[in-house]
């Protein structure tokens, strides 16, 4: 019933405003009132759609087959990102020119989310988040995920040593404000060939 609302909806307020429309004329010459807007709101309720809760961060499981796949990913970008040799790490063909010139501006940026991590020298904090599988999943469900050829994890790294990481992928926005930066990596074993691709969220 709940999906046929829009329809009735759309529905119902033509024909009120039609009934509205041929009533004033004759209204005005009765003496009668003129419908208020209650009377012609829309005779079915529609209740509000409720706000999508974003999908909570998790660390990636130790025991998880795509980990050492993701912690190899990473070891080869920073250095990547921290020697300006990025363009093919990053999005690969998927990124347009546009696109291109907007991560070399945030990674130039020396006020911004990635600055702490591409000038210093100090070892650097890592972490490998993925999105965390609703409770309510099956057994067969969650087997049928990890079966998967692809999957994407969040990598964050941080120089500033104070244990706060995003909870969830909007917070892995690169905001100049956050202690951290991060970029997100698809992955991919078709055929026994391993392939991943990064992007860089902008906030």
């Amino acid at each position: 019933m709940r999906a046929n609302l829009p329809a009735m909806r759309a529905l119902l307020i033509p024909s009120a405003l039609a009934a509205a429309f041929i009533a004033t004329p004759a209204a005005a010459q009765s003496g009668c009132a003129a419908p208020s807007a209650a009377d012609i709101a829309p005779l079915v309720p529609i209740e509000p759609e409720a706000a999508a809760e974003p999908a909570p961060l998790a660390p990636l499981a130790a025991d998880s087959p795509w980990r050492t796949r993701f912690e190899a990913a990473a070891d080869e970008l920073l250095p990547a990102l921290r020697s300006g040799d990025w363009q093919s790490k990053l999005g690969g063909r998927w990124l347009g020119e546009a696109d291109r010139q907007a991560v070399a501006a945030l990674l130039a940026d020396r006020c911004a989310a990635f600055a702490p991590l591409l000038g210093s020298g100090k070892p650097l904090e890592r972490r490998i988040l993925g999105w965390a599988i609703p409770a309510s999943y099956s057994p067969d469900d969650r087997a049928e995920i990890a079966a998967r050829p692809e999957a994407e994890a969040l990598v964050c790294w941080s120089a500033a040593s104070g244990g706060v990481w995003p909870a969830t992928a909007a917070e892995a926005d690169n905001r100049a404000a956050r202690p951290y930066a991060c970029v997100r990596i698809a992955y991919s074993v078709r055929g026994g060939v391993p392939r991943w691709r990064a992007f860089v969220e902008r906030g």
